[in-house]
Parts: structure tokens; C-alpha cells; sequence
């Protein structure tokens, strides 16, 4: 397994770290069960935040008495420097720790610097020893591009999967120029991508460090088989690269769920990609009367808009809804999948 240094920080893992927003839907029990046998698989770095309901709680108890073993970040959605401190005690009580290892900014609109006082509460804590490393997390290219140019951070997280962009991929060129560690989050573009192999390989080509969202032991067991079987680019990749790029590039969900709660109860984030989805996973799992029913829905939709102000890749989702629909009636009707 290749091992990556997330640049200035010093920090050196295997190039192959756990994501930890999906624990929050599995029980403590199962969680540090999870957490714990990807560090004895070798996983070493582990990504949380304050927005993750209790993920932040099961890390630290998964990782109680064993701090220095791992490399834990977490982020804060905080605007002022009066939430920014409540978030990042909460963090460290949650953690169990009396430091965090890289603490970010999360999901940030622009790239905040010196004049603004959420920057300086990031450096203070770093000051303080509260916090290690300082980073951020964008998901438009332009906000990501300013970060790396800003010089004022320590690494930067994007979405980063084999369907990036030739921007996408000149973007962490430019984080390692900049020694500025990358930390590449959606690989599997919210679930579309389905070839474990495949994106370790692509992975494996840049100096990134890919965070898998993680729920299920069976899921965890493939990306630890990458310990034991390094995986490099083949033809055969290639191949299922190519074909999921020419399927899936352009305007699609990666059902990061930004977007939600929708005004009339529609799950946005699984409806708006079910085209995708029910091609790319078993068929019966998306024609159940739930998810029937689930997709009705976007009938009710009245287009108040409130979901594309909060959709960080500035989708049109009323219409994305629309086409999904129109979709999915036609499958029902017997359309040829």
C-alpha cells in the first residue's frame, strides 16, 4: 500500500483512510466495531465532523486510550468565532482528545482568510495546541482553486473520483506543488461508482488521500483487501473508467444531501439520481412500493428553489426531479433498463 504525506502537515498514512459520515446510521456497537477493524487492517486516518449527528462520539470511544495510534480531522460548519469555539469543544469532548490532528472549515462557500474572524479562530486554536493542522472543505472548483492560492491553509478537501475534470485533476496537481495535502472525499460519487478496484487504482495515480464513506463490514473488508493486494492501473480499468465517464459526466447528483430538508418531504438526494441509481445497482431495489411512493413525490414539488441555494455543485434540482421522474414512470411501464 502506497503511503501518502498530506504535504506541510507531516502527516504520512497508507493512501487509504476512513470516512466516517456514514456511521452515524449504524449503532455504537457496530460502528466502533468498524472503526476498530480498520485500524487493525491498517487504516490509520479517519475523517469526521460536527455535522455528522454522533459519528464524532463513536470515533472517540472507538479510539479511547489509543490517541496517538491515529490521525483523526473533523470539521465545523461555523461562521463566527462564538460557534467555532462551541463546535470545536464539543469535538474534543466528543473525540475524547485534547487536540485534533487537522481541523477544517467545512463545506466553505469562499476561501476565507485573514479578515475574517472564523480564520483567526482557526489559527488561535492552532496556537493554543487545540488544533494541529489548520485545512478546509469546498465543493465548487472556483472556491478550491482560491483556497490553494491563498497559501493560508494546511490541506484542502474536495470531491475527487474518477470522474474528475482535467480542472479537477489540475487542482491536486496544484495542491502538491503548493505542499498542500489533498484529501480527496466522494470516490464513489455518492454511490454511482461501484468498482472498488477501479478507484483505488485511479487513486493511486495522484498524490491524494481518499476517504471512503464506510457503514458496512463487508465494505470496509474490500477496501482492506487493498492492503494485502495493491492494485495498479490495468487495461481492463481503463476499460470501466471509460464507460462510467461517458455514462455519468455532466449534470448528476452525487447525493451529498446538501440539499435537504426539501418543504414537501421529498428525498431529494436519492430521487434526484434514481436514473443513475437504478442502473447502477440492482434494479428491484429501487422499484419497491416505498420507493414508488418516495418518487411521487416530486410531483408535490412546488419549486420554491430553497434546494438549488444550498446545492454546493449549483444544480438545477427541480428539473434534475422532473427528468428523474419521467425516467422512472417510463421503467414502471416497462422501458428497457
Amino acid at each position: 500500500m502506497r503511503t501518502i504525506r498530506l504535504g506541510k502537515t507531516g502527516i504520512t498514512v497508507p493512501q487509504n483512510a476512513f470516512g466516517a459520515l456514514p456511521i452515524q446510521r449504524v449503532s455504537m456497537d457496530d460502528a466502533i466495531c468498524l472503526l476498530r477493524n480498520a485500524y487493525d487492517g491498517g487504516m490509520r486516518f479517519f475523517d469526521t465532523a460536527r455535522a455528522y449527528s454522533d459519528s464524532e462520539e463513536k470515533v472517540g470511544k472507538a479510539f479511547e486510550g489509543m490517541r496517538g495510534k491515529v490521525f483523526i480531522s473533523s470539521k465545523t460548519q461555523a461562521t463566527t468565532r462564538e460557534k467555532f469555539e462551541e463546535d470545536l469543544d464539543t469535538t474534543l469532548t466528543n473525540l475524547k482528545t485534547d487536540y485534533i490532528d487537522i481541523y477544517q472549515l467545512h463545506c466553505a462557500a469562499r476561501c476565507y482568510n485573514e479578515d475574517d474572524e472564523i480564520y483567526n479562530a482557526l489559527v488561535e486554536a492552532k496556537k493554543q495546541g487545540k488544533v494541529r493542522h489548520i485545512g478546509i472543505t469546498a465543493h465548487k472548483i472556483g472556491v478550491a482553486e482560491d483556497i490553494v492560492k491563498s497559501g493560508l491553509y494546511e490541506t484542502l478537501q474536495f470531491p475527487f473520483s474518477y470522474l474528475a475534470s482535467e480542472r479537477d485533476i489540475r487542482l491536486a496537481e496544484s495542491c502538491k506543488e503548493q505542499d498542500m495535502g489533498f484529501i480527496a472525499m466522494k470516490g464513489l460519487s455518492g454511490g454511482l461508482l461501484t468498482d472498488s478496484a477501479a478507484c483505488m487504482a485511479f487513486m493511486s495515480q495522484f498524490d491524494v488521500l481518499p476517504i471512503w464513506g464506510i457503514q458496512r463490514q463487508t465494505e470496509l473488508d474490500e477496501w482492506l483487501s487493498f492492503f494485502e493486494n495493491e492494485v495498479t492501473m490495468t487495461d481492463d480499468m481503463k476499460t470501466v473508467i471509460d464507460r462510467d465517464r461517458n455514462e455519468l459526466l455532466g449534470e448528476f447528483c452525487r447525493g451529498c444531501g446538501y440539499c435537504m430538508p426539501c418543504t414537501v418531504d421529498i428525498t431529494i438526494n436519492q430521487c434526484a439520481r434514481m436514473s443513475q441509481m437504478i442502473r447502477r445497482a440492482p434494479s428491484q431495489n429501487w422499484l419497491t412500493d416505498h420507493w414508488q411512493q418516495e418518487m411521487l413525490k416530486i410531483e408535490s414539488c412546488v419549486e420554491c428553489g430553497i434546494c438549488k441555494t444550498r446545492c454546493p455543485y449549483e444544480l438545477d434540482i427541480p428539473e434534475l426531479l422532473k427528468k428523474n421522474l419521467k425516467d422512472y414512470k417510463e421503467i414502471l411501464e416497462g422501458k428497457e433498463i
